[in-house]
Parts: C-alpha cells; structure tokens; sequence
C-alpha cells in the first residue's frame, strides 16, 4: 500500500511557510464526504472503475497482443494514461517486446508520416480513443489512417477496436454501421478520470499486464479514501493540505517530483488531471512535471531559492526491483571512491530523502508519497489516489473538477475555421482577430 508522509508540509518541519493542526479546522469533510456518497457529479462515476468487469477487455487485449504493432489514437488523457501504463510498467517496451506500441496523440503531420514509416497496416491494429466521438485531432488521425486500411483493402473490422461512449456519438455510429470492435466507456468517465477504464486497461492486457492488477490496488486505496476521518484520509489530506497551502501561504504551484524514470509520462498524466480539473474562476493549483535525480540538477536551485511560491511532491520507491552496486574502482581518487561499496538504488534513494530535507531545511515544503514498487498494483493506486485527491481539491475551491470550459473555446473556434456546420460565427470571429494582429517584426 502506498503511504504518504505530509511532514514537511507542517509549521514544525519547514517554520513559517508550513501548516499547523487548527489550520484545517475549517476544512469541511461532512461535505466533501456528502458530494461523493450523494454522486453530486454524474463525473464521479470514476470512483466505481475497480468493480468494473475486465471480460471484454482481456479478450480484445489477447487479440490485440497478437498483432506486431497496436497504433493507439487519442489525445489528453486518452493518450497519457495509455503511455503512462506502458512506460512505467514496460520501459522500452518496442525494444524488446511485441506487439510494438506506438501512441499518437497530435497532429504533428511529421509524427505521423515517421509512425506510418515504421509500421505495416496490415500487421497493425489500431485503437482509436476518444469519449465524445469528435475530438477533431483524434478523428483527423483516425481519417487518414481509415482511408488508407480501404486503400490496402484491409479488413477494417479486424484492424480496429474502438474505445468511445456506449450509445452516442460519431464513433459509436461507425462500429455500428461497420460492425467494428470496440469497448464502452462508462458515461460518467470524463477522459483525464478514464485511465482504469478500457481507455488504459487494453493497452494493459495487450503488452502482458493484468488489468485486474490495477484495479485492486484502486480498490484498495478507495477504501482508506472513503474515510470521513481527516485525518485518517490520506486523499482529503493531500488536498486540503495543498489548498491551505495556496489559501493561507500563497503556494499556488504543485511540483510533481518521482524519483523514477519510469514515472516521467505519470509526471504528465497527473499534470493534465491537476490543471484542467482545478484551473477555473481564477482559481486552481499550477502542476509543474518533474523527475528525478535528472532535474535536482535543473530546476532544484529554483526551488531552494526562487519564488516561495511552490510545494513539492515527491513519489520515492522503496524497490526498484533491480540494483547494481557501484565497482571498487578509482580507489586513489578520493573524491570518487566514497561512491564503492555503494550501489544506484541506495545513491537514488538517499538522493531523494536529500532533497527533501534540503527543501525543509531552508523552508520549503513538501510531501512524500511512497510507493513500495513500480507494478501494477501500486500503480493502480497512484492512478485512482490522484483522481480521488483532485475532485476533493475542487470540491474545496467550489469548482466543478470535472468540465473544462476553456478548453471548448479554442475548440470552437477551430471548428469555425475547419469548416463544421454550426460554427460559422466562430469563423467570422477567428478572422476578425487575425486582422487585429499588427506588431509582428
């Protein structure tokens, strides 16, 4: 089980910019509490994943398997949580593993064209992800790779698996109307909330990971996120921890920092659900990707002696489940034979701890989630501990933690401009304000 030491967060670790016990007196847990058990939010249905039936996706996950490529198209959390699972639980997975995963999730038209170099359709299946059935770069990709299974004169219902809402939406009319595959995902998903859903559990079972895994260790965690306890809650404290911390000392960014390579893409994921559920009305917390050791080494100094603006949250791992010791060389050397004897776990471990206590010692704080291993469980829970942790958090803000209204702008403007029925005034709009553009040198 993952455990979570808010120490650093407190008056007595860190002095003036730290916490103290009375300073969550006026954290209404009652409420929160009556938000989740009333599901207040459709949106909320996320927290049920774990109970979810794992049937269809094992054995759309055992045929995938059997391709040499899967192509995954899918953008924002349709895309990082994928990755997220395939980087840290199948690090350079394409090296050494089949099906080989590629994971396109932009319309950069080189990345692409590179992605399309590599792979032969006709050994690929391709899982196109998308909820509402629109998202315009998932469908784009999806279009011209569509257009070119017909060109090969492929079989398209054994090339592609669709993840998309049960009933409505573009998508959805295509499995029907061409008799595809595919997989549900549940109405009350939003996409940066969908990761223990189909959207990230086929890429699980299709690269060897029992999905199943992951989801009792998001039961797990559920249970000790479900007390009404404060202080019992590791998740309603992770959150009302870092909102007294922007509320009460003006700590309005979220550095997430695993001591993992393995975790970068989790950096990002968490980044994506941090930002968008959390950034409205003015209100909302910064989430800044890091990792380490690499960035004590770029960003650190920032840390210790910039703004007094951030809280830092370390992911340390207690078992890599690999070590190498460091050789007896350089023994003349002093400067560098102090590291023999020692090995890379034991460096990175005490690299972690180092910077933690670097931090409090000059009064920045910090929380520290440990993690006993990197495997599917323990991911399971980080997965659901954050989503859990960020719609407490928005639920303090007053906000609604699971719409993004200003994202649809940019949206619809782009609609506009691509020509969609409907959206003819956004056009009108988009033109208008590149005809005010005049300081370009």
């Amino acid at each position: 089980m993952i455990r979570i030491d808010f120490s650093n967060l407190m008056q007595d670790a860190v002095g003036r910019n730290g916490l103290t016990k009375d300073d969550f007196k006026n954290i209404d847990t009652k409420k929160i509490t009556e938000i989740i058990e009333t599901r207040k939010y459709p949106e909320l249905e996320f927290l049920d994943l774990h109970k979810a039936d794992t049937s269809q996706i094992k054995e759309l996950g055992k045929y995938a398997s059997k391709f040499e490529n899967l192509l995954l198209l899918g953008i924002g959390g349709s895309a990082l949580g994928p990755r997220s699972i395939l980087e840290a639980l199948s690090p350079f997975h394409n090296f050494k593993n089949r099906p080989r995963v590629f994971i396109y999730d932009n319309v950069d038209p080189a990345t692409l064209k590179n992605i399309l170099s590599l792979v032969d359709l006709k050994k690929t299946v391709i899982n196109v992800i998308t909820k509402s059935g629109s998202t315009a770069e998932t469908i784009a990709s999806f279009m011209i790779i569509w257009k070119i299974l017909q060109e090969q004169s492929l079989k398209l219902e054994e090339h592609v698996i669709v993840t998309t809402d049960p009933e409505k939406g573009n998508l959805r009319k295509i499995v029907k109307d061409y008799c595809l595959m595919s997989l549900q995902i549940p109405h009350g998903v939003g996409g940066r909330y969908s990761v223990l859903s189909p959207v990230g559990l086929l890429l699980a079972e299709a690269i060897g990971i029992d999905s199943d895994d992951m989801l009792k260790g998001a039961k797990d965690i559920h249970d000790k996120c479900m007390n009404a306890d404060l202080w019992q809650n590791p998740a309603y404290l992770f959150s009302s921890g870092l909102y007294l911390m922007q509320q009460l000392k003006n700590k309005s960014i979220t550095v997430i920092m695993p001591y993992a390579d393995r975790l970068k893409s989790f950096s990002e994921w968490f980044c994506q659900l941090w930002a968008e559920s959390l950034g409205k009305n003015g209100k909302g917390l910064t989430p800044y990707p890091s990792v380490g050791t690499t960035d004590q080494h770029s960003q650190l100094q920032l840390w210790m002696e910039g703004p007094e603006d951030k809280v830092v949250v370390f992911v340390s791992i207690e078992d890599y489940g690999v070590d190498i010791n460091i050789p007896d060389v350089f023994q003349d050397m002093e400067g560098l034979s102090y590291l023999s004897g020692h090995s890379l776990g034991e460096l990175i471990r005490i690299e972690q701890e180092a910077s933690e206590i670097a931090l409090a010692k000059n009064g920045r704080p910090s929380i520290t989630i440990k993690l006993p291993k990197i495997d599917a469980y323990h991911l399971g829970q980080l997965f659901h501990f954050f989503e859990i942790s960020t719609s407490v958090a928005g639920f303090l803000y007053g906000i609604n933690p699971f719409n993004q209204p200003g994202v649809e702008e940019g949206k619809n403007l782009t609609y506009g401009m691509m020509g969609k029925k409907g959206y003819e005034g956004k056009r009108e709009e988009f033109e208008k304000y590149r005809t005010r553009k005049s300081f370009e040198i």
